[in-house]
């Protein structure tokens, strides 16, 4: 290893010792840090500390420091006594002012590196964002407009959000059973084990447009008249323009903003006023979770079963999951709203572990949208040829366009054509190194991976037989934007899809764009389908109700069910009834059924009942192993032999493994992808015994392993 690592204690163990920094400062010519690094390694290090940093230097700072051939960002974990080791690296830079890990918040990189299998120095760099850059001017009080009140709620509830907002705020109570500890610094705050079934978890089940958003800010206020804060998450950027603006109305600049697409100036004042209590509501995606603010009352996660909820780079934390350990940790409560409630919340609200509130009915007696199907089969033997857009939804756009109505169409697939394929010999153009299609976008005129970004010009003849000409088939988002410019040449058209979203301020000007009316038809992938708010949209059109359900995952129904009621409730949210109309080739699948009727109970009978016969979760936990490599046979290798080591009889009580078998996309970026699942009743327990058989780095024969627990 690294010859100035002292291999101290693992890091995901409780530390030993707490050591008051000032104490241990004076009498050491030179004083040792312990520190942690951003790395899959279980260990942390020691390193001498320069006396002009000495006096500086704190628990949870960052500070730079050499490991092995270049100098790595790495997080202070304590100081030591002593080191096993005599000669020391030294800390070249201490990065921040103060300590950004602090409070309750080392307790929960202490959670995460346990729950989501991974190293304490991975967790504690979720916690923080790496362009943070604080500055001792940075931190100076800024002239800050006084807060104003929140203004007074002047709405009138409908009887069944008074039953739901009195559950509600029977379940802000401040707890007292548990001590709340003075957090010391460093690992050792509040070792006991997190435990979900002590925290208050309220799931507000309301169906699209029933007036959760009211509730929301109604709970708000009574956590701020506690003297606490908030945290408020959305599932995706987009939908931060809308919340803002409406939390901005009632709570004026209470409100900070945390999301990826800031620039390093606004974290950086954002941070502060988190820090200082200055602000005490946070409304921000998935990140936000992990916000510094002060006096946690609240953690609420609006649109709760959305995927983007789940981090994709280690830890591979969900967000709601984090929120009940965060809520452990600081005696909060979680809300939980949502139309299509997770099928692990619903069982949960059903068990009674969770408080359910319910909001049956849309505001105002507006009615839910009319939903039909549009049979593609029936489409496909008249026309002898189903073309994305059906007769009977080109009509309706256009009665809708004429009526001065806007028009939302989602197809959950990017890109102007699905494949290029030769006509000749049938070839279609893949990636090199992605076992995967190439996507055809005309705006760059190239073939694109979606995995790997590879691009390329599509060529004039096919590559394989040299005779063929390429045909593009399938489309996506901009194909479709394209066919909807030549049937509709005067209508407002834009489209919202990864694409056209990279600028930092675009979600928000598309989103004044529709709220304006400058907009009368947007396509787009399920960005559109989560939360927007537009009265006056009156036609929903869904291209392809099954493009999730040929997934192969068991979650695909759920996931099919959630986007198209997500997607129909964007309809009729104004005066004007709504309609939404659903192309399928499978009308008869229960979640398509199920959402045509608005019915989530049936849904939820039928997919809990298939989960309990199959012991999928909520009946059990999973925990996903990817192992990568650029040789096939020694990925292969490496997972039958960890399989085989994981079936030995004294594990075998604790979980069943399946597979190895061969990945969603066996190949990507060149790394061929092998898959091995785990299951059973303990997430602790079988990450625990998963544990003993990795090797440094999270490798297993030197193969290098993603581990994704409760992956979705």
């Amino acid at each position: 290893m690294h010859h100035h690592a002292a291999d101290t204690h693992p890091s995901h163990q409780p530390a030993t010792e707490t050591l008051d920094p000032i104490v241990s400062l004076a009498p050491r010519p030179s004083p040792i840090a312990e520190i942690a690094f951003n790395l899959p390694l279980e260990r942390s290090f020691h390193y001498s500390v320069p006396a002009l940093l000495a006096s500086r230097l704190k628990p949870g700072m960052r500070v730079l420091a050499p490991f092995g051939s270049r100098i790595r960002m790495g997080y202070v974990l304590r100081w030591v006594e002593d080191s096993p080791l005599k000669t020391l690296k030294a800390i070249e830079r201490i990065v921040d002012p103060i300590a950004v890990i602090a409070e309750e918040r080392w307790a929960l990189a202490s959670w995460l590196s346990e729950y989501y299998c991974c190293s304490l120095g991975e967790a504690l760099a979720a916690l923080v964002p790496a362009p943070l850059r604080l500055t001792e001017r940075s931190l100076n009080p800024i002239d800050v407009k006084p807060a104003q009140p929140p203004v007074a709620s002047p709405f009138s509830l409908t009887p069944h959000q008074q039953q739901a907002i009195k559950i509600i705020i029977d379940a802000l109570k401040p707890l007292r059973a548990r001590p709340f500890q003075e957090p010391v610094p460093g690992l050792d705050w509040n070792r006991q084990a997190i435990n979900f079934k002590d925290v208050r978890v309220v799931l507000l089940h309301g169906v699209t447009g029933s007036g959760k958003t009211e509730l929301y800010l109604q709970a708000i206020t009574h956590v701020l008249d506690q003297k606490r804060s908030t945290i408020c998450l959305v599932p995706e950027i987009a939908l931060t323009p809308q919340t803002v603006d409406r939390f901005r109305e009632r709570f004026g600049s209470e409100i900070a903003v945390w999301h990826s697409r800031l620039t390093q100036r606004q974290r950086t004042l954002e941070w502060r006023r988190m820090v200082t209590g200055e602000c005490r509501i946070v409304i921000g995606a998935r990140s936000a979770i992990f916000a510094p603010v002060t006096r946690l009352g609240l953690i609420l996660l609006d649109e709760e079963h959305e995927r983007s909820y789940k981090q994709e780079d280690t830890p591979r934390y969900h967000t709601r999951d984090v929120a009940l350990a965060r809520a452990w940790l600081t005696q909060a409560t979680v809300l939980l709203g949502s139309a299509t409630p997770s099928i692990e919340s619903a069982y949960h609200a059903k068990q009674g572990s969770y408080k359910l509130a319910s909001l049956p009915d849309r505001v105002a007696k507006r009615p839910l949208p009319r939903i039909e199907l549009i049979d593609m089969r029936e489409e496909l033997t008249r026309r002898h040829r189903a073309g994305p857009v059906s007769n009977r939804l080109i009509q309706t756009i256009q009665d809708t366009i004429q009526r001065k109505g806007q028009v939302m169409l989602l197809l959950n697939r990017r890109g102007f054509a699905r494949s290029a394929q030769c006509q000749t010999c049938g070839m279609a153009m893949r990636c090199a190194k992605c076992s995967v299609p190439l996507v055809y976008h005309a705006s760059r005129q190239a073939l694109v991976c979606h995995y790997c970004g590879f691009q390329e010009p599509p060529p004039e003849l096919c590559p394989a037989c040299q005779k063929g000409y390429l045909r593009f088939r399938g489309s996506g988002t901009e194909g479709i934007e394209s066919q909807l410019h030549r049937l509709f040449p005067t209508a407002a058209i834009a489209r919202m899809d990864r694409d056209t979203t990279r600028g930092r301020e675009s979600h928000r000007q598309l989103y004044e764009a529709l709220k304006t009316r400058q907009i009368g038809l947007l396509i787009g992938t399920q960005m559109i389908a989560k939360g927007f708010d537009l009265p006056h949209v009156t036609l929903v059109g869904i291209l392809s109700a099954d493009t999730a359900l040929n997934i192969p995952d068991f979650r695909s129904g759920e996931f099919t069910f959630h986007l198209l009621t997500q997607m129909a409730g964007r309809s009729g949210r104004g005066d004007e009834p709504g309609l939404v109309l659903i192309q399928t080739f499978c009308p008869t699948h229960y979640a398509i059924q199920s959402a045509l009727q608005h019915d989530y109970e049936r849904f939820y009978a039928q997919e809990i009942e298939m989960r309990q016969q199959v012991g999928l979760p909520p009946f059990s936990y999973l925990i996903e192993l990817t192992f990568h490599g650029s040789n096939r046979l020694r990925v292969q290798t490496a997972a039958e032999e960890l399989s085989k080591c994981l079936r030995q009889p004294s594990v075998r009580r604790q979980m069943t493994v399946l597979g190895p078998a061969p990945h969603r996309i066996p190949k990507i970026r060149g790394q061929y992808q092998v898959c091995v699942l785990l299951k059973g009743k303990s997430v602790p327990s079988m990450v625990s015994l998963l544990r003993q058989q990795l090797q440094s780095g999270r490798r297993f024969q030197g193969v290098p392993i993603t581990v994704d627990v409760n992956p979705l």
